[in-house]
């Protein structure tokens, strides 16, 4: 687990109301990041099948097919482990993604090419890219870590049904794509359910919207359907996951670069 590191989660324990507790847009903001973070900790592990769809300014599609494995590092000051592998179409079959993630220290990513035969350290100034032609960039793809962010709590706002705080995050680890993202958070089950990325020049770029959360485990919410859309280039990246499973017994040896060359 995780430990609590502030007295507004421990208040939040014995069910003292957030908002009485945050006193600054500031406070109240980083509140609800770690509020999210005590919520979805102790899962331990996971995997899940995942399908990849591509569309681009015309409207043309392609698909692709991976699955994700993530293992849950549980001091704060390390992030979690996540290994990406694609199976289909064929020419990308076996590629695969091994992310360490960091706080303000640089991430560490890894992307195996199996037509190359090698494996491609991707470094920190690249990792605004693209992922695989996708609208998801090497940095979408690390784990959320509360510490990689300053917060500021900006509003309620009805999302859907329910009510959301919205909270922009800063980036406080060098080199990212992004000035700001602006996130909506629900107040029952502290899901995220949009972000707003904004460009090096301020400028919205993409927007990430969640939508088909189940309930894990009794405690875990994942979305089934994650879809990344480019407003500047007309593009768009939706995600499918399927087959979700916890505490599969991963460990750390599973995901050390030195594997990715015998990831089949």
């Amino acid at each position: 687990m995780r430990p609590l590191k502030s007295a507004a989660l421990a208040l939040l324990a014995i069910g003292i109301a957030l908002p009485a507790l945050a006193q600054t847009p500031q406070e109240k903001g980083l509140a609800i990041a770690e509020e999210i973070d005590r919520r979805d900790t102790g899962f331990g592990d996971q995997q899940a099948d995942l399908k990849m769809l591509l569309k681009n300014a015309h409207g043309e599609t392609s698909e692709r097919v991976l699955s994700q494995s993530v293992l849950e590092m549980p001091d704060r000051d390390v992030g979690d482990k996540t290994l990406i592998v694609f199976t289909q179409p064929r020419d990308i079959d076996g590629t695969a993604m091994l992310t360490h993630t960091k706080i303000l220290d640089p991430d560490d990513q890894w992307l195996f090419l199996p037509a190359l035969k090698r494996v491609k350290r991707i470094s920190s100034a690249n990792k605004s890219g693209p992922f695989m032609g996708s609208e998801f960039a090497y940095e979408d793809l690390v784990s959320f870590e509360v510490d990689k962010y300053a917060y500021t709590y900006l509003k309620d706002e009805p999302c859907g049904a329910l009510t959301c705080f919205v909270v922009e995050r800063r980036p406080r680890y060098e080199n990212s794509g992004y000035t700001r993202q602006v996130t909506w958070v629900d107040q029952q089950e502290y899901r995220i359910w949009k972000v707003d990325f904004y460009d090096r020049k301020d400028d919205l770029l993409k927007t990430l919207t969640f939508d088909g959360y189940k309930q894990y485990l009794d405690k875990f919410w994942r979305a089934d359907t994650l879809t990344m859309v480019n407003h500047q280039n007309g593009k768009s990246t939706v995600l499918v996951s399927d087959n979700y499973r916890f505490r599969v017994g991963l460990k750390d040896s599973d995901f050390q670069k030195g594997k990715l060359k015998r990831i089949r």
